[in-house]
């Protein structure tokens, strides 16, 4: 896309909200305006540049620190970037929104811890629940909501689609996309 602003779409919230569906809603309406766009997904990212790590707040704090400095390489080389990461903790997300400036977007997926673990497909929640796995996020390890978001994203209340069709309308009225080149369809 000629004229690409680098930015990061920093999505949290609990396991479950919908982070990764929204970000791949998102990710598809950006390549299907021409963009260049990354996903840095929270479990992709485990599983390869973060492989070896726990889930202790040493091991969640470098797994954070790492997708940051993926995401502002990316980012300030002007390719659009979307993490799809629980981030628990305010201060790690702090430090992202430090070294990216304007480039970060803090994106809070909002869902109760409820709701998240009826959606659980793998079962987590009810393991954590039982005391099966250990500093699970929202159950025995805290999760710190963010305190100025640039937008939330009420998942109980919104469909995905929704959802990211707001962020798509943020990033527009922001002028780092461009409009939509499809007109809406005239009331009548």
């Amino acid at each position: 896309m000629a004229g690409q602003k680098g930015f990061t779409l920093w999505f949290t919230g609990l396991s479950g909200a919908g982070k990764t569906t929204i970000s791949h809603l998102v990710e598809h309406e950006l390549r299907s305006r021409g963009s260049k766009v990354e996903i840095l997904d929270g479990d992709v990212i485990r599983e390869n540049l973060s492989k070896g790590l726990g889930f202790s707040k040493e091991d969640r704090d470098t797994n954070i620190r790492r997708i940051a400095f993926v995401a502002n390489l990316l980012s300030r080389n002007e390719v659009p970037v979307i993490t799809a990461a629980i981030s628990p903790y305010e201060a790690l997300r702090g430090e992202a929104r430090e070294v990216m400036g304007e480039r970060f977007i803090e994106v809070y997926v909002k869902a109760t811890l409820e709701t998240c673990a009826e959606r659980d497909v793998k079962g987590l929640y009810e393991k954590a629940f039982r005391g099966e796995i250990k500093e699970f996020t929202g159950v025995s390890d805290p999760y710190e909501p963010p305190k100025a978001p640039e937008l939330t994203l009420d998942t109980e209340a919104h469909e995905a689609e929704e959802s990211a069709a707001m962020v798509i309308a943020y990033l527009e009225e922001r002028e780092l996309i461009p409009p939509s080149l499809l007109e809406p369809a005239a009331a009548g």
